[in-house]
């Protein structure tokens, strides 16, 4: 049976974070998924509140750029809170949303080369070991962490062929971002072989809805819009405008971004519905191969209850 995890985007407000953390361990969940988009809130402060609101489930910071805070910076945040709450914290890392990372007028060259690079420098820091790492994007040495010797899992958020090779080769799971259909998760799952007898964790991130769909389209156009989900979209069947949906979101458009993300699009790219039709859509996720479910999407505490209790009734 695959573990149940709960994604949290940044959009609820901070003063939520904690009964939202709590509605997820109280709901089964084994780990909470916090989201690090450009613009929304700091994915940081809200992993610290969730963790002080809760006894036993993991935080994952997901997923902390290399482009937007140096690889130093993001082993310290993850060190620091693994210092407090030890035993529950992972690293998450991926390169950002290309057109968040544009708008910020940040260049983001080399994917590959950037994030493998970052994975050697956390290692390296969460090893407790002096730096020594001479890379084309990063050169750290001669110092240490503070707080090192910490044992961190590194997952690798990947949905391109290259990355997900760099993930099984490198890291200790991967991440599939949501807004993704079914084939496509699958596809992926393809690309990411670990090595022979490494323990490696394969989650993936599901949008859910109970009843109706129309809170979720916004979510899922946000992911969508990114010319990167092309195959994404392709293998899932849908027809959908990603120029023009691109177009909506930064005009901030909604009605157009709804009447671009159709029901057609909901039901290939997520859990919605009824009770029965999320469980039976999550469990098509399951048995693709997913070690973890992440149900994402949710907009309160309440949500989080009700969706985790479908999952598993």
């Amino acid at each position: 049976m695959a573990e149940l995890g709960i994604a949290m985007d940044g959009r609820a407000p901070i003063a939520s974070i904690a009964a939202q953390a709590q509605a997820a361990e109280e709901g089964g969940a084994s780990t909470l998924w916090i989201a690090c988009h450009l613009f929304l809130r700091d994915p940081v402060t809200s992993a610290a509140l969730a963790l002080a609101a809760t006894k036993k489930i993991r935080i994952a910071l997901m997923a902390m750029s290399p482009y937007t805070t140096h690889p130093v910076y993001i082993a310290m945040a993850a060190a620091s809170l693994d210092e407090m709450y030890p035993g529950r914290v992972i690293l998450c890392l991926g390169a950002g949303a290309p057109a968040d990372l544009k708008v910020a007028g940040i260049d983001s060259p080399k994917p590959l080369v950037t994030i493998g690079e970052a994975v050697k420098v956390c290692r390296q820091l969460f090893a407790g070991d002096m730096a020594d790492f001479q890379g084309q994007a990063f050169k750290v040495s001669g110092r240490r962490l503070a707080n090192g010797g910490r044992n961190i899992p590194i997952v690798i958020a990947a949905s391109r062929p290259a990355m997900l090779k760099l993930a099984g080769r490198d890291s200790d799971g991967v991440l599939i971002s949501a807004a993704t259909s079914a084939p496509f998760v699958k596809a992926c799952l393809d690309h990411a072989a670990p090595a022979s007898g490494q323990p490696f964790l394969r989650a993936g991130i599901v949008y859910t809805r109970l009843g109706p769909t129309e809170s979720i389209r916004r979510p899922i156009g946000f992911v969508l819009r990114g010319a990167h989900h092309a195959e994404n979209i392709r293998l899932g069947g849908a027809s959908l405008d990603q120029a023009a949906l691109a177009a909506a979101y930064a005009a901030e458009h909604w009605s157009e971004v709804d009447r671009l993300v159709s029901d057609d699009v909901v039901r290939r790219h997520a859990a919605c519905g009824t009770p029965a039709e999320v469980k039976a859509k999550l469990e098509e996720y399951r048995s693709i191969g997913l070690d973890e479910v992440i149900i994402g999407g949710m907009e309160d505490a309440s949500s989080i209850a009700q969706s985790l209790k479908a999952a598993t009734s």
